[in-house]
């Protein structure tokens, strides 16, 4: 098959995959009682399926068997194992200690597959290899913490997916190409689930999943010299609003290891705005932010500058934005 042939195909089948397995997992997993009870915490209010996400993993699994090669091959390897690890979460619950080490571990390994064919020293591929295993241990649980409102992770996995399809399809790579569009599509196919009234959640399994795959591809697309911008924006706000929400939270003394309901997310949800208004805005916010970053792709100096200062200005302002609409809404029950 051609390699263009072959890219379609991929794509397709993870679609299809997901469109077919999600109303069977759907009963499965509540005559399973895999099923998330609202809590303190929750911004949901009705026991809802977790898990999800595991037709959408499966589905990012059989792209990478047909896509075929090694990168195509760890990425499959990556986003099976970290599925494998979110599920055994949703089932059975596992410490955090030994969920953090499974994690470093296979991001560890991952990191070394892609650092492999950098031309550098052994030193430095250990070291480039230990700082990908950081980002993508880091940035599967970011992506997982900000997994809180209907929607909100499959808009963003469509978005950063077909970010990262579109770098492909600009660079001719032949990996970064498919999977970032086989991940979008996935992403979309599970949405209608998702979104609007919830009728299954990704759970561990799917954010697991999701979060290893965008982390990969963003990887990778650093390594293979896509500037550092155009590669990290579309994930961008997701680290932002887990990084300030932790930083915040050690500031303040607060058992930051303990879960909570204090990222900007979910504080626009307590200042009155609905899960969709949520998803749209900071789905919406994730294309603004991707397309500044692609201003790195100009190889003009100013307007790449220009792109990364306004990427800043979108995420001061997300992140400021709970506290100015409540400054708005208490002026305005104080004129009434």
């Amino acid at each position: 098959m051609s390699g263009d042939f072959t890219a379609v195909l991929a794509t397709a089948v993870c679609g299809a995959v997901v469109a077919v397995a999600e109303p069977v997992a759907i009963p499965l997993l509540r005559r399973a009682a895999v099923m998330d009870v609202p809590g303190h915490r929750s911004s949901h209010t009705v026991p809802t399926p977790r898990g999800g996400g595991l037709p959408v993993a499966a589905g990012l699994v059989v792209a990478a068997i047909l896509l075929g090669g090694v990168m195509a091959t760890a990425f499959g390897v990556t986003v099976a194992a970290f599925g494998a690890l979110g599920l055994a979460e949703d089932l059975t619950g596992l410490s955090a200690g030994r969920r953090l080490a499974l994690q470093a571990v296979g991001s560890a390994l991952v990191g070394l597959v892609l650092v492999s064919t950098v031309p550098v020293s052994a030193p430095a591929v250990a070291g480039l290899a230990l700082l990908t295993a950081v980002w993508i241990t880091g940035f599967v649980n970011a992506f997982n913490f900000m997994d809180g409102v209907n929607g909100i992770s499959g808009a963003h996995a469509l978005v950063g997916g077909a970010a990262y399809g579109l770098l492909g399809w600009w660079r001719a790579d032949a990996f970064l190409l498919p999977a970032g569009a086989a991940l979008a599509v996935g992403a979309l196919a599970f949405l209608p689930w998702n979104a609007g009234r919830a009728r299954v959640f990704l759970g561990d399994a799917g954010s697991y999943a999701l979060g290893a795959g965008l982390a990969v591809l963003a990887a990778y697309a650093v390594i293979q010299g896509i500037p550092a911008e155009a590669a990290l924006c579309p994930l961008a706000l997701y680290v932002a609003d887990t990084g300030w929400t932790l930083q915040r939270r050690i500031r303040a003394g607060e058992r930051w290891l303990e879960p909570h309901r204090t990222h900007t997310y979910q504080r626009l949800c307590d200042v009155g705005w609905s899960h969709q208004r949520v998803t749209t805005v900071t789905a919406g916010l994730t294309v603004l932010l991707s397309l500044l970053g692609a201003a790195s792709l100009t190889g003009s100096l100013t307007l790449r500058a220009l792109g990364d200062l306004g990427a800043a200005a979108v995420l001061i302002a997300y992140l400021r934005s709970p506290a100015v609409l409540l400054r708005r809404t208490a002026a305005r029950e104080k004129a009434q």
